[in-house]
């Protein structure tokens, strides 16, 4: 099978052989990425009325019930919902199946080295993404034909893959002049190696949450201009094989009638023709 798409004026392939997966894999009950001091994702075999789903226990077949906190334990996606009372389920979202995606590797400063802001203040050892890092990187042209955009960070540790997250071990995030950019242009699924677009603590407000989503601050109300169909993927991994650049992106997503769900984005290499 041959898949062609165009971008920019240019006709590519992508490569359907070698596909690159941004999901961090879950390993139930062993060690894996965690924000927020959440439980980490268990399983046990389901077990009652005489059968035990576990074949090295006797039983007939593997049966498995899990617990897990999609936002805290791996790599997920949200929607809007995340923010605001009114039920947009990420299972709902009728996203394009592929998207033309942009990765874009950048580089977190301390706060001190930004005339940037957040809200609440920024503190002297957070790290942020600023404009200026995101202007250095990514340009314009590229921004406004990106339907989405994926963002490593520097240097890019495989630690990322079971780090627990904590007031020591605080993750990066954007200032607002950042986010505001961002959710100036067409993008439509954004993609961050840490945990979450906003400071760890900060004080419930979530400012670039509803930057992206076009929401009044603090509110969890829609209004008529908020983005619907925009979605938030956090905690993925981009293994240092994928250069930045455009690529194809398949953004699975389980149909969970839920806020966000464990998601697996697939990035295809594309190959000009």
């Amino acid at each position: 099978m041959k898949l062609i798409t165009k971008l920019s004026g240019s006709s590519y392939q992508l490569d359907l052989e070698n596909p690159i997966s941004l999901a961090i894999p879950v390993k139930f009950n062993g060690e894996q990425p965690n924000h927020f001091g959440a439980p980490i994702a268990s399983r046990a075999p389901l077990a009652g009325g005489g059968f035990i789903g576990n074949t090295k226990q006797g039983g007939s077949c593997n049966v498995d019930q899990i617990s897990m906190v999609p936002h805290c334990n791996g790599t997920h996606t949200e929607s809007i919902h995340h923010v605001v009372n009114e039920s947009v389920n990420i299972g709902a979202i009728h996203s394009n199946s592929l998207s033309h995606a942009l990765v874009a590797s950048l580089s977190p400063k301390v706060a001190t080295e930004t005339n940037n802001s957040y809200v609440p203040a920024l503190g002297e050892h957070d790290w942020v993404i600023d404009l200026q890092e995101l202007q250095s990187n990514i340009q314009q042209a590229d921004l406004d034909v990106a339907e989405a955009l994926v963002i490593r960070t520097l240097p890019n540790h495989a630690h990322k893959i079971s780090v627990i997250y904590s007031d020591e071990a605080q993750p990066p995030f954007f200032t607002v002049e950042a986010m505001q950019w961002l959710a100036a242009s067409s993008i439509k699924h954004l993609l961050v190696d840490f945990p979450s677009l906003d400071k760890m603590y900060d004080e419930g407000h979530l400012t670039n949450h509803h930057l992206y989503w076009n929401l009044e601050a603090d509110s969890h109300e829609l209004n008529d201009k908020a983005h619907l169909d925009r979605t938030v993927t956090e905690m993925v991994f981009v293994p240092d094989n994928a250069d930045d650049g455009f690529y194809a992106l398949n953004l699975q997503v389980p149909a969970f009638e839920l806020d966000a769900a464990p998601s697996r984005p697939l990035l295809y290499p594309l190959l000009k023709v």
